[in-house]
C-alpha cells in the first residue's frame, strides 16, 4: 500500500444545532450540523417542525389558523360546502332524467298520433 496516496483521518468533532457534541473520524477538523440523533423525530420519537423561513407561520397567517378553533370551523365550512354541491348536482340529475322521461313518452304519444291519423287518412281514400 502506498502511504502518499490515502488521506490523513484525525478525530472531528460534530457539533449540532441542538447543543449536542460527539467525537468521530473525518477528513474535517469541525463539522456543524443541524440535526443530529439527539433531536431527530426517528430517534425521538417526536415530531419537530424544521421550518428555516418561518412557512407554518406563513400558512396560519394567510389561512387564519392560528388556532384550532379557526381549524375546525373551516373543516365544518368545508364539509358544508361540498354537501351543497352534492345536493345541488343531484337535484340536476333528477331534472335529466325527468325531461328525458317526458320527451320520450311525448315522442311515444306522437308516434301514436301519426300512427292514427294515416290509418284514418287510409280509410278515407278506400
Amino acid at each position: 500500500m502506498k502511504s502518499s496516496i490515502h488521506p490523513n483521518y484525525s478525530v472531528c468533532k460534530v457539533r449540532c444545532a441542538c447543543g449536542n457534541e460527539f467525537e468521530t473520524v473525518s477528513l474535517k477538523d469541525e463539522i456543524r450540523v443541524d440535526i443530529c440523533s439527539n433531536c431527530h423525530p426517528f430517534y425521538t420519537g417526536k415530531q419537530k417542525f424544521v421550518d428555516t423561513a418561518g412557512r407554518v407561520q406563513k400558512f396560519e397567517k394567510r389561512f387564519n389558523w392560528s388556532d384550532m378553533e379557526a381549524m375546525e370551523k373551516a373543516k365544518q365550512k368545508t364539509a358544508a360546502q361540498k354537501k351543497k354541491k352534492k345536493v345541488q348536482k343531484i337535484g340536476k340529475v333528477k331534472l335529466k332524467a325527468e325531461d328525458a322521461a317526458s320527451t320520450e313518452a311525448s315522442s311515444t304519444t306522437a308516434k301514436i298520433v301519426k300512427k292514427i291519423i294515416t290509418t284514418k287518412s287510409e280509410k278515407k281514400t278506400e
